[in-house]
Formats: structure tokens, C-alpha cells, sequence
């Protein structure tokens, strides 16, 4: 590796790390880490901006327009400084003009959204012919191979397997939780001809991140007490787990990963 990326890699590290809950930083570092910088041609369209803190991380000086459903986390988008334009609406309808954009970006988002063909037509709408359409989302993985699944097969209480499964998908609000096969031909439909996707983010990452939710009690409570997640910004912050997310980064990429990155092109 070279020195540079191994700095490039260590300063996303970083800007994800120090300002999020571990469990959601580790994801969020692997995920920066996959997007091609080279086809993030301005303005790019942000689609589900939410706190804004991943368009700042990777985004920041570039001309970006942001949208989101909801107000309270546009609220905190805003103040990040990041975002030309930020506007509340479903992505359904989306307030721009037909090919207004060369890049379309959307960052663990469309896992959750209902209807997320008619999404994906607008996205379709709104970038130019060539353009790109990237995003990540988890896949089928999600439902089959999570840590609380496996412990309790090994106890003797396998039937207990699924309705677990199904609790944690219901809590973290997943809807789409689909192959490659099955977004590849979602895109087919919005308008998208070449379609490259890689799986990223090993099963023993997901446990990592499956664990995190109930170690993340103090980055709970530093947010309730000071209004923010992680109090010391340092590599050596115990609760932040710097060496061991860095290493993942390193290595993010597995054929059965949990996770699945995509780069679209729209169709000339």
C-alpha cells in the first residue's frame, strides 16, 4: 500500500471514528473507503443526507446537494457546512430537474426505504446520460448470518434462530435486504445499463457490529450529557476501537461479505 492511501485510509478512519457510535463508524469507514473518488463529478446528489455527517466526512468542498425526509436530522445536516442545498422531500418525487446531475450518490439508505423501485426511477430521472449512481447497501447476508443467531443455535435454542433475525432487521428498520441479482435488475428498470457491485464487510464484522449496539451505552450517554458521540478524539480513546476498525479497512472486501457496493450508469 502506498503511503498516501495508507493516509487517505487513516484520515477517513478518523473522520468517521471520532464522531460516531463505533459500531456505526466502522461501517461508515469501510464504506467511504469503497467510492470511487475519480466518478464523484459535481454537484452530486446526496440522496437520504440525514445528519449529514458521511457527505461531510468524504464530501466536504465539493458541491453537493442533500435530501432527506425527515426535518430533525436535516436540522443537524445543515450545520455541517457541507451541503449547497439540502430538500425535505420522499425520494418518490425528488425536486430536480430531469438530468440536473452527473452523480448520484446514497450511503445505507435504501435498505430502508418501501417502495424503493419508484426511488431508483427518480434517481434515474434526475442524472444526466452517463452519469453515475453510486450507493451501499447490506444484502441477503443480513438476515442469515448474524452473531445472536449463531449463539443461540449453539445453546439449544435454534428455533429462537429466526424470530431473532427478525427482531434486529426490525429494529435497525431494514426493508431491502436483497442479492445483487435483485438491485441489479431494480436498476435495469430505472434506466441503468452497466451495473459493477462487490460484496464488502466479512461476517466477523457484521458480529463486531452486531455486539457494538449494546457497547455503545457510553457513546449513548457522552451524546445525552455533552451532544456529542465520542468525547476524546484520539486513536487511543478505548472506546473507540481505532487499531482493530483500521485493520478492516485494510482488508474490507469478502466474496460472502454482508454488505454490497454498486456503481450504476445511466443509460445514454
Amino acid at each position: 500500500m502506498s503511503q498516501t492511501r495508507k493516509e487517505q485510509l487513516d484520515a477517513i478512519c478518523e473522520r468517521q471514528l471520532f464522531y460516531l457510535p463505533y459500531f456505526r463508524g466502522m461501517l461508515r469507514a469501510v464504506e467511504q473507503s469503497q467510492y470511487p473518488q475519480e466518478l464523484l463529478i459535481e454537484p452530486i446528489l446526496d440522496i437520504g443526507a440525514g445528519d449529514g455527517h458521511f457527505a461531510w466526512a468524504m464530501l466536504e468542498g465539493k458541491i453537493v446537494d442533500g435530501v432527506d425526509p425527515w426535518l430533525a436530522p436535516m436540522k443537524e445536516a445543515r450545520s455541517w457546512n457541507v451541503y449547497r442545498s439540502l430538500a425535505l422531500a420522499n425520494g418518490q418525487e425528488l425536486p430536480f430537474a430531469d438530468g440536473q446531475f452527473p452523480t448520484a450518490i446514497s450511503n445505507s439508505v435504501l435498505e430502508h426505504i418501501p417502495g424503493v423501485q419508484d426511488v431508483l426511477n427518480e434517481i434515474g430521472r434526475c442524472l444526466e446520460p452517463g452519469g453515475h449512481f453510486i450507493f451501499a447497501v447490506p444484502n441477503e447476508r443480513f438476515r442469515t448470518e448474524l452473531w445472536g443467531m449463531s449463539v443461540l443455535r449453539r445453546v439449544g435454542l435454534g428455533f429462537l434462530a429466526q424470530p431473532y433475525s427478525r427482531f434486529f432487521n426490525w429494529v435497525s428498520r431494514h426493508v431491502n435486504l436483497d442479492a445483487p441479482a435483485v438491485w441489479v435488475e431494480r436498476l435495469r428498470i430505472a434506466g441503468f445499463g452497466d451495473v459493477r457491485h462487490w460484496n464488502y464487510f466479512p461476517k466477523s464484522a457484521l458480529h463486531q457490529l452486531e455486539r457494538g449496539h449494546a457497547a455503545n451505552l457510553p457513546n449513548l450517554l457522552w451524546k445525552k450529557l455533552f451532544g456529542r458521540w465520542v468525547l476524546f478524539k484520539s486513536r487511543k480513546n478505548p472506546f473507540i476501537h481505532f487499531d482493530r476498525i483500521r485493520r478492516l479497512v485494510d482488508a474490507p472486501l469478502d466474496e460472502n461479505g454482508c454488505c454490497t457496493f454498486y456503481v450504476a450508469v445511466k443509460e445514454r
